[in-house]
């Protein structure tokens, strides 16, 4: 569908065709990144807008649509304010805040006055938490209070008829939010944790960057050159790998059809012919560093970022492949890494791993974080995320994951956060026939989850309800049976018998 009179240049804009998931052609809106002859043929590097760019590829001209081209537009100049030229644009800050101010002005006019508001996050991060009760509604309190339903997210929810002068107050952090479980079922759709194939990856307003850590959250001002693909294909062990995204390996490898790594020290050659002579030499048959859990043939091994440099930033190179929102460069020096390894008769091979800083002013437990692509989706995500939480437990403290996450990490996140906080509630027993009760501090105690996460996991998830002049959690046969059939399927746990972990306080050791 292309015309040879018509030239095709970077900042171009066209539909592109492509397979969906379905198999089925599509021709999605993309915008040419880069254009290339190869044996008199040229080839664009397109990137398919509103995707990921995990899917940006190289296209034959026959895939492209020349009908609906369209030309870049020339850069608008900054416009200026009160006469004065070069006026600044509005900073990020502030278009946080005026999207905030919009979010809680779009709530506020969408409320019903009769009906009090789900409470914000800073609301209920001064609440507390009843445990879930099994029991249904009795008939007498339903006959007490004339109960009406509303629809949200196509779930019905009960609630209070208004009362004239009645206001919601501010609960304290030891107070109890009483926690209902209907019988009736319901539409569960918009409570129930999305599965892995969902893509929602909204998670409310973004927070201004960090300066510090790994993370690299402005991505508007990238060079064209990290925004495209450097790698075709990574040979690693027995695995063929495609990345995702662009890694600063040097210039004279990202020519090579293939890239071959040692699978052990994750040293990266040429050619075949020179990883077969490095492995004659590689004494290493797991990664470097002490390994501070095994159970079955699950590994995890503590590698210090100062006392194994080459092998840690070999292990960032090969994770930016896959990772596109954080960046963890070649000062090492900061950092932990913990690599999740699968034994056989040849020995420990990678399977993924996490990173975290030394010392965390946020209480980070968690910096970058990667389930290599012939892993996923087989429970290996989730048990990287749990360990992470086990390390925090033994630490003493709540950790949290650096933000932003990836569509995938948040996806995992939400998973692991939703099961673990209903399997608490679930577990609870109730005293002296009274409901058991449990406030979001202890939740957070015993999970390690932080206090943010446990709240917004539960708003999420729909479960926080205001009855009575309190918040309660409510939830429905529906939540219950789903969070069931969900841990039948989760068979990898982590067994904090098996941890051989002693933390270290590096304020006292210097310069790590």
């Amino acid at each position: 569908m292309t015309d040879s009179s018509v030239e095709i240049v970077e900042g171009c804009r066209l539909p592109v065709l492509r397979k969906n998931q379905e198999n089925e052609d599509e021709w999605p809106l993309a915008e040419i990144l880069s254009v290339k002859d190869t044996l008199g043929r040229k080839l664009y590097y397109v990137h398919y807008v509103d995707f990921n760019k995990r899917l940006d590829e190289w296209v034959t001209p026959d895939r492209l649509d020349i009908k609906k081209l369209q030309f870049p537009k020339k850069e608008a100049k900054t416009p200026t304010k009160n006469g004065l030229p070069g006026s600044r644009p509005s900073s990020p800050d502030r278009d946080v805040k005026r999207k905030a101010e919009s979010v809680s002005l779009a709530s506020q006019v969408s409320a019903v006055t009769s009906v009090p508001s789900l409470p914000s996050s800073t609301e209920v991060s001064q609440a507390s938490v009843y445990p879930a009760v099994r029991e249904a509604f009795s008939t007498k309190s339903r006959e007490d209070e004339q109960l009406t339903s509303i629809t949200t997210n196509g779930t019905t929810r009960r609630i209070l008829p208004s009362q004239p002068g009645r206001k919601r107050k501010n609960c304290g952090t030891d107070e109890m939010i009483k926690v209902f479980q209907y019988n009736s079922p319901r539409n569960a759709s918009g409570c129930l944790p999305p599965g892995e194939d969902s893509q929602d990856s909204s998670d409310g307003i973004p927070s201004a960057p960090r300066m510090t850590g790994s993370l690299v959250s402005d991505r508007s001002h990238d060079d064209i050159v990290t925004r495209m693909k450097n790698i075709d294909c990574i040979e690693l062990g027995r695995h063929r790998l495609k990345p995702w995204y662009f890694s600063p390996y040097p210039q004279e490898l990202t020519s090579l059809p293939v890239l071959y790594l040692c699978e052990f020290c994750l040293k990266y050659l040429k050619s075949l012919k020179c990883l077969q002579r490095h492995l004659t030499k590689c004494n290493l048959r797991h990664p470097p560093g002490n390994e501070i859990y095994r159970k079955g043939t699950i590994s995890f091994f503590e590698i210090d970022g100062r006392k194994n440099k080459t092998y840690s930033q070999n292990l960032c190179l090969l994770a930016k492949c896959f990772l596109d929102h954080k960046t963890l460069y070649y000062d090492t020096d900061p950092f932990l890494f913990y690599v999740m390894t699968e034994y056989d008769s040849k020995g420990f091979h990678i399977v993924g791993y996490f990173s975290k800083e030394k010392e965390s002013t946020e209480d980070y437990n968690v910096a970058c974080i990667l389930t290599l692509p012939p892993y996923q989706r087989r429970g290996y995500g989730k048990l990287l995320i749990e360990f992470s939480y086990e390390l925090s437990k033994v630490e003493g403290k709540t950790g949290t994951p650096e933000k932003p996450l990836s569509d995938l990490g948040l996806l995992s996140y939400r998973s692991y956060w939703s099961q673990t906080i209903l399997e608490i509630l679930m577990e609870l027993k109730s005293d002296n026939g009274e409901r058991p009760q449990i406030t979001i501090n202890e939740i957070s105690e015993i999970t390690s989850v932080k206090k943010e996460d446990v709240i917004s996991t539960l708003q999420y998830l729909n479960l926080i309800n205001y009855y009575k002049g309190q918040y309660i959690l409510t939830l429905s046969e529906d939540i219950v049976e789903g969070h069931e059939r969900a841990m039948q399927k989760r068979h990898l746990r982590i067994d904090p018998k098996c941890l051989h972990f002693t933390p270290k306080d590096w304020s006292k050791r210097g310069k790590w």
